[in-house]
């Protein structure tokens, strides 16, 4: 048996397929992280036969690492494509608390603790606020397919749920009962179809636990989310805030100044009074809103004599416009209105099956709406009205 590890120095020992396999491993990214497992120190041993059999022993960040088996079959996908080699065997170890230790620097890369790294002046990550005046308008469903709808077109998305009392993000994309990994002090958000997912119903003990928190204990519990949590490198960052322009809207404000704010309503008058509070507490906490969707528009019916799509105005009509008029005057930019997102029992379904819209029918009108808003935004350039540059005068 030839054996060798990462880092080895003598290579006049190695089998000739060892190093090929070392380079198949590097291809290989741990499903949290999304980093090679040779990068993290995550390959403990490699070893190649004289027969062509690999065994290969992977050190997991802990012992009930919930992406294990996904890790498994990666890693025997990738050294099985290796020519020359007859067979795989995956060992599976846990890292020591020093090789966590190590780990976490790594991917600290020697950032000072507590530091949210997105609200650095050098950050590219575009984080957008999902807003609402009230509750019941479809703000979750909308960020949830926002998220998504980036991620299909090939962004690196994070989805943090901020709605600390009515968190339904994990739910919504079927990891209801999913809870991240902890490294050290570290956490790695949950991966879900294509998306990095951190949500405060993933840190309680049970699921059916009331969070009963006020002001300071939600302060430290976001400052967590957004700094404890390893994001990585993402495009974009959504954030599902609460209804209403409380605590929370005010918290995330003051750690993310320059966040863009998206405002959800619906087309009744009602709704679109309290929506436009919401915008305006963005600007409040110099924050730009980027525009005003309105969800749940209209119901599309075909007709039964015809056969022609008929648009009936469910409830009501002009709230997205009343919003986007009256932030438009209030703020003095424009503010448009940048989805008219229809009343589709799919939504709504596949939120509670967690199977979002875009995802399981991209073809509907609603899905449509929702991935012409998500190429919409993408679109967009840097706009550095009244956002802080983290400049002082000499």
């Amino acid at each position: 048996m030839t054996s060798t590890t990462l880092d080895q120095t003598d290579d006049t020992r190695e089998h000739p397929l060892v190093p090929r396999v070392r380079a198949a491993l590097h291809g290989v990214n741990d499903p949290e992280i999304r980093r090679p497992i040779t990068e993290l120190g995550m390959v403990d041993a490699l070893d190649v036969d004289a027969d062509g059999r690999a065994r290969v022993r992977v050190l997991l960040t802990v012992s009930g690492c919930p992406m294990k088996d996904t890790l498994t079959r990666d890693v025997t996908a990738a050294v099985s494509a290796v020519e020359g080699i007859s067979g795989v065997e995956v060992d599976l170890g846990v890292m020591s608390d020093e090789q966590r230790t190590a780990l976490r620097d790594v991917l600290k890369g020697g950032t000072p603790e507590r530091e949210i790294p997105f609200a650095q002046p050098g950050s590219l990550t575009k984080v957008i606020a999902v807003a609402s005046g009230k509750g019941g308008v479809g703000k979750s469903s909308v960020t949830v397919n926002l998220a998504l709808a980036l991620a299909r077109r090939g962004h690196m998305v994070g989805l943090l749920d901020a709605d600390i009392y009515g968190h339904s993000v994990p739910a919504m994309l079927g990891v209801g009962d999913a809870k991240p990994t902890a490294v050290e002090d570290m956490i790695m958000p949950v991966p879900t179809q294509g998306l990095k997912v951190i949500s405060i119903g993933m840190l309680k003990p049970r699921r059916d636990q009331v969070v009963a928190w006020r002001g300071p204990i939600l302060d430290r519990a976001l400052t967590q989310m957004l700094s404890d949590v390893y994001w990585g490198d993402l495009d974009y960052l959504l954030l599902d805030l609460p209804p209403g322009t409380g605590d929370v809207a005010i918290s995330l404000g003051q750690k993310l100044p320059n966040a863009e704010v998206l405002v959800v309503t619906t087309p009744q008058q009602a709704a679109a009074e309290v929506a436009e509070r919401a915008g305006t507490m963005a600007s409040m906490m110099n924050q730009r809103v980027i525009g005003v969707v309105e969800n749940m528009a209209y119901l599309e019916t075909t007709c039964a004599h015809c056969g022609e799509l008929e648009r009936h105005d469910v409830f009501g009509s002009g709230g997205g416009e009343t919003v986007s008029d009256a932030l438009t005057s209030r703020l003095g930019y424009r503010v448009p209105v940048l989805a008219e997102i229809p009343l589709d029992p799919r939504l709504r379904a596949g939120g509670d099956e967690g199977s979002p819209i875009v995802v399981d029918a991209p073809e509907t009108t609603a899905a449509k709406a929702l991935l012409d808003l998500a190429d919409g935004i993408a679109a967009r350039g840097r706009n550095l009205l009244g956002r802080q540059l983290g400049l002082s005068p000499v």
